[in-house]
């Protein structure tokens, strides 16, 4: 039986690169593609795949919330962190989001096969470099670092803030998400208050080095 892959990238030549070069595999079939980690979402609801290959930088909902969502909610179903970014916030911000490996975009397409057929039986991969960077992320963990009160934003909230800072107003993140305007201020505030931010370009920044958004 064929393993079954979503491709989530939000630049179209990438997909037709990553699909010709997965279905070239015996054994693997992509039965859908996604430009925005909402849309990945609703793909993996409807089809069940066994493996979604996720981009972190997409507009609309990023590729950490809509791991996190798709893990928690789709049993059995794996994903593959394939991104530019080698940054350890945006490592260790899927992992935690649950994804079960993470690769950068210039490895070599043998490793992503590779990839795909450990995760689908249950174990993890992380290629070299990134493995090194979890390692050392682990062992320069200090007290400090563990027990430091960062700003905690809900998945909602993130959402709202990864909108605002791709540039929609109130009015138009509310008919995105289907909710008020007077909704979409009430997290704007909260957002505010936990962050300590009020100005709209620090809040972008927040979001850019959060990995919400890239320039």
């Amino acid at each position: 039986m064929a393993i079954t892959v979503i491709l989530a990238d939000d630049h179209k030549i990438i997909r037709d690169g990553l699909r010709t070069l997965i279905e070239s595999q015996q054994g693997m079939q992509v039965i859908a593609e996604a430009e925005n980690g909402r849309e990945t979402i609703k793909l993996a609801k409807e089809l069940q795949p066994n493996v979604v290959i996720m981009d972190i930088s997409m507009p609309d909902l990023n590729g950490i919330d809509a791991t996190r969502e798709i893990v928690n909610s789709i049993p059995g179903v794996k994903v593959i962190a394939l991104s530019m970014h080698s940054d350890r916030r945006f490592v260790s911000g899927m992992l935690s989001a649950g994804a079960s490996g993470y690769l950068l975009k210039d490895c070599a397409f043998e490793e992503l096969a590779k990839a795909i057929r450990t995760v689908v039986t249950n174990h993890t991969y992380l290629s070299p470099m990134i493995s090194d960077i979890v390692v050392k992320s682990y062992i320069n963990k200090s007290p400090e670092t563990t027990t430091e009160n960062a700003p905690s934003l809900t998945a909602r909230e993130r959402e709202m803030l990864q909108l605002m800072a791709e540039g929609m107003t109130a009015k138009e993140i509310a008919a995105h998400l289907f909710v008020s305007v007077k909704t979409v201020e009430t997290h704007r505030r909260n957002i505010a208050q936990k962050l300590n931010i009020n100005r709209a370009a620090e809040l972008i920044k927040y979001a850019i080095r959060e990995g919400l958004v890239t320039l």
